[in-house]
């Protein structure tokens, strides 16, 4: 499965928003988009241009593909089985988007990036209701119980993780249960319910141009 290999930090400085790809990095102080808030590149701090509705729309799509650590390809597969499905094409591709085994492990709070999700899935470190899954890109539906490998809770990656999932944000549309370290889907996600920084809507304009 191809991936993209590109530096973290020059990615959240071209979208010129936080994508949290490196975890509590992130958040502190040493962030890239902090220390160099202007896109990679030897323009320096004059390198952002001023964007066409094109340019705009594009920069929106790479935020979300990058975001959820996705390919060109399978980021497309998305819209176009959103687009098949009956509803708000926005709204569900959002959703499908949302309810993957590895972003639904970084919402619970159980890890602090997508990028340590995915590893840690393909490790076999999670159950989706009792059965090991290594598939990043699995799709969760309504009443699925994600929980840690037992075989997996005294790893160092692991420890502690109760003490954090009490302060831990968590979406609406997910629950949680410390002592037993796991969590489940409450409710079918909608975009009031879904937190992010790029705009749904300009995705789908781009895609249907």
């Amino acid at each position: 499965m191809a991936r993209n290999l590109a530096p973290a930090c020059k990615q959240c400085r071209r979208e010129g928003t936080k994508l949290f790809l490196k975890g509590d990095k992130c958040a502190s102080p040493k962030c890239a988009l902090t220390v160099r808030n202007y896109p990679p590149g030897v323009h320096g701090p004059n390198g952002r241009t001023r964007l066409t509705s094109y340019g705009t729309q594009l920069r929106q799509k790479q935020q979300a593909k990058r975001f959820y650590m996705l390919m060109e390809q399978q980021f497309r597969n998305y819209y176009d089985k959103a687009k098949k499905l009956k509803g708000d094409t926005s709204e569900i591709l959002l959703r499908l988007l949302e309810t993957r085994l590895d972003n639904v492990i970084y919402r619970l709070g159980f890890v602090a990036s997508h990028k340590l999700a995915r590893q840690l899935v393909g490790h076999n470190y999670f159950f989706v209701n009792g059965k090991p899954v290594n598939i990043p890109s699995y799709q969760l539906k309504l009443n699925d119980v994600v929980s840690i490998n037992p075989l997996k809770k005294d790893k160092k990656v692991m420890a502690e993780l109760s003490k954090k999932l009490n302060k831990a944000y968590l979406p609406q549309w997910l629950s949680i249960d410390p002592d037993k370290l796991s969590g489940s889907i409450i409710s079918v996600p909608s975009k009031d319910d879904i937190n992010v920084s790029f705009d749904i809507r300009m995705i789908i304009e781009f895609y249907s141009r």
